[in-house]
């Protein structure tokens, strides 16, 4: 494969001599002058490059209104420029008698600076590609500005590794036994590490799905309640009503249901007040009272309006309830208790009665006593 390679690169090169003895006829017998030629004309055409990508392909890129073709144009001009100047050193080398030992390390070393001038082409588009990805407005995608951070540093591993290939296979390195050992490497690593990799794995998804996000109030299974503090690659933090941090692996709450208080079509989160009133109240009296004790709570939203519900006829009084709406969950426990204390004093000033459990034992007859 090595010999059939270099016999390849052979004719290539004797093609482009023959290309450029006819161009550099006039040089005579001096292979020095003609390497000196043909670098002035690489030089030439690498600046006409230039400049026919710069004119002409700028015009056709104001016809449109993605801007990705603007950043192509502006990455492609400079490898482009030394890809064209390094062919024609090659070019330039190869034309006096040196040795095919020497020929076959220049042209090495030649293709190995174009692949890394392309690699570096290649990183930078892609990672404007990946930013114009996680920035589009109301898209659903994997890439966010969460994500973007792992994809980038994926993308470079990749990219990388193929250069890293290729620059070998210029250099007629066999690779094979280079990747059957990191191919057993890697499953190694993969059972050593299964639990930071299903962490990792779990945080890219909650990430790209976003079921939460920092500051949703959240519910686990488990029933803790808090506030999402940190989203990260391996773990989610949330801050508890108690102010106390609980960081949880992404596997577990990839895994678990989790109500999101804050998700939905806005932040506002309904509470309930449940009340009993005793039999023989004025329910109408009631939902004045109870609607006026919301409507006085700076903290209770307007919209949606609240609203009272009669419920059900309990075991000792007329279950009733008052629903309301505040502007984010955290505010709760804080509005229960004020509206709570609020309606008992209502209810005490307007003599509503509300019930407590009791009941009554009726004696059918007391027993006999001996005489």
């Amino acid at each position: 494969d090595n010999s059939s390679g270099s016999l390849k690169q052979m004719n290539e090169q004797q093609n482009l001599l023959q290309w450029f003895d006819s161009l550099t006829a006039f040089a005579g017998n001096h292979p020095y002058v003609k390497a000196l030629l043909v670098l002035a004309v690489s030089i030439g055409i690498a600046k006409l490059t230039i400049l026919i990508t710069s004119k002409l392909l700028t015009r056709l890129t104001r016809r449109t209104k993605n801007s990705l073709d603007d950043i192509l144009l502006r990455l492609i001009q400079q490898p482009l420029y030394w890809t064209v100047i390094i062919l024609g050193v090659l070019v330039a080398l190869a034309l006096p008698d040196f040795s095919d030992k020497f020929n076959g390390i220049v042209l090495s070393i030649a293709i190995t600076i174009i692949i890394v001038i392309w690699t570096r082409f290649i990183l930078r588009l892609l990672r404007q590609l990946l930013k114009m990805v996680s920035t589009r407005p109301n898209a659903q995608t994997i890439v966010s500005s969460q994500t973007l951070p792992l994809f980038d540093n994926l993308m470079i591993i990749v990219v990388v590794a193929l250069s890293v290939y290729l620059i070998f296979n210029a250099w007629h390195i066999d690779m094979t036994a280079w990747l059957a050992s990191a191919g057993i490497a890697g499953i190694a690593v993969g059972f050593a590490a299964k639990d930071t990799l299903a962490n990792l794995f779990s945080g890219v998804f909650i990430l790209a799905d976003a079921p939460y996000k920092i500051g949703d109030f959240v519910v686990l299974e488990s029933g803790e309640r808090g506030k999402i503090t940190h989203i990260g690659i391996r773990s989610t933090r949330m801050l508890t009503r108690d102010d106390v941090e609980v960081t949880i692996p992404n596997a577990t709450m990839g895994n678990t249901r989790i109500v999101n208080e804050s998700g939905g079509p806005h932040e506002k989160y309904r509470i309930r007040v449940k009340v009993n009133v005793a039999y023989g109240s004025d329910i109408d009296q009631v939902r004045e009272v109870l609607i006026q004790v919301a409507a006085e709570s700076t903290s209770v939203c307007d919209f949606p309006e609240p609203r009272v519900r009669f419920r059900n006829f309990g075991a000792s009084g007329l279950d009733f309830e008052l629903l309301g709406w505040v502007e984010n969950p955290e505010l709760r426990g804080r509005v229960l208790d004020q509206l709570n204390s609020n309606v008992y004093k209502r209810f005490m000033a307007e003599g509503i009665e509300i019930p407590y459990s009791k009941q009554d034992l009726y004696i059918k007859e007391l027993p006999r006593t001996k005489e």
